[in-house]
């Protein structure tokens, strides 16, 4: 992985996105088009954001961040399930959740 490389893991409902960085930060952001742009301020370049598909709430957030040049993940939830199940993790809370999903992510890249 590398050390310059910013991964964001997006927690994608219906209304909010809830976005866990590999620094263990959190930021919250509506699912909407001025929430899209707030989220754009936190990434760069060397950004990558990886969310799980989620229904279609993840498909407008998916395709604005790859307009603006950002790369972008998006995983089958059961894949993620299946390696975490590896890791024996049984707890999915969301910020183990995101953390062992940001590692994963870092793995494959």
């Amino acid at each position: 992985m590398s050390k310059n490389k910013q991964f964001l893991g997006i927690d994608v409902s219906k209304e909010v996105l809830d976005v866990y960085d590999n620094q263990g930060n959190w930021s919250q952001f509506t699912n909407d088009a001025s929430g899209f742009k707030e989220l754009l301020l936190i990434t760069s370049s060397l950004t990558h954001c990886i969310m799980e598909a989620t229904g279609y709430y993840h498909v407008r957030l998916a395709y604005f961040l790859l307009e603006k040049g950002i790369l972008v993940s998006v995983e089958n939830p059961l894949k993620v399930k299946r390696f975490i199940q590896m890791n024996l993790s049984k707890v999915k809370t969301d910020i183990k959740f995101w953390k062992i999903y940001l590692f994963f992510t870092s793995v494959l890249c």
